[in-house]
């Protein structure tokens, strides 16, 4: 193999790695965007728990006052 075809071969071989970087690095991008969505729900959930666990001072199964 000459030294031109050696040449060759890694640009093409630097050519995948890079591609595949960039392929690799858009998905990061994606899933952290993904987390931190995710992230913004549980604290909205977290909160309305709150909220509720605040606001209301009786039990989920109490009988009402007629029975």
């Amino acid at each position: 193999m000459s030294t031109e075809e050696r040449f060759i071969d890694i640009e093409i071989k630097l050519a995948h790695a890079e591609d595949m970087v960039e392929s690799l690095n858009q998905r990061i991008y994606e899933q952290q965007k993904q987390i931190d969505k995710l992230e913004a729900m549980i604290a909205a959930l977290a909160q309305h728990i709150r909220d509720n666990a605040q606001g209301q001072q009786t039990p989920l199964n109490e009988r009402p006052p007629h029975y």
